[in-house]
């Protein structure tokens, strides 16, 4: 019964490390939308 227990816990561990990842991964990509949306609007308001 313990033996099951732990891994499942081991499972749960490696799905929520690729939730995670997955997560970083958005949050990366959002930022560099950010970023290029901000710089255009620098061009924009500098011109």
């Amino acid at each position: 019964m313990n033996e099951n227990l732990n891994s499942n816990n081991i499972e749960n561990d490696e799905f929520n490390f690729i939730n995670e990842d997955s997560d970083y991964q958005d949050l990366i990509t959002r930022l560099i939308e950010i970023k290029s949306t901000i710089a255009l609007l620098e061009k924009t308001i500098f011109k």
